[in-house]
């Protein structure tokens, strides 16, 4: 029974994991879809105006951060779009890694550490998967009927 709850308890570890990896990227739309559902709630909207309100607001930021990121042609201003969607990513991999970590281990200064490796491999994977919404040609210029070849150079020069 013993042996069961540990691999119970590590599935459940690596599943929780697993989820703020997969969900870091939407911590911004999150965080705006609370903040305008309670600011509806607390101007007296009430429970059902306030989810609907935070609801689209999310929405419309994953929506809106989504379609500039895609359109935007410069990397600078991806990247700044990236770490828009990145910081609050990094900050819940913090969070959540120091609440997991607080759990076995003894040092507060071990836990701190860990907490902010968690936070960096958080906020990194969600800057990765910004990434991977840009369009494959961008910043290159592709002449028509020309596909560009990597290594040719490589192997006309020897």
């Amino acid at each position: 029974m013993l042996i069961i709850g540990i691999i119970l308890g590590f599935a459940g570890l690596g599943y929780l994991c697993w989820l703020l990896f997969a969900l870091a990227v939407y911590a911004l739309p999150f965080f705006a879809g609370v903040s305008a559902g309670l600011a509806a709630f607390h101007s007296g909207s009430g429970p059902v105006g306030a989810i609907v309100v935070g609801f689209n607001a999310g929405v419309v930021t994953l929506v809106v951060g989504q379609i500039a990121f895609a359109a935007v042609r410069s990397p600078l201003m991806r990247a700044a779009i990236a770490l828009l969607f990145a910081a609050p990513a990094a900050v819940a991999g913090y969070h959540a890694t120091l609440g997991l970590v607080q759990i076995g281990a003894p040092s507060p200064d071990w836990c701190e550490i860990l907490a902010v490796i968690g936070a960096i491999v958080v906020g990194g994977t969600a800057w990765a998967r910004m990434m991977l919404l840009a369009p494959p040609n961008v910043g290159r210029r592709v002449v028509a009927g020309f596909t560009p070849q990597p290594f040719a150079s490589a192997f006309r020069d020897g």
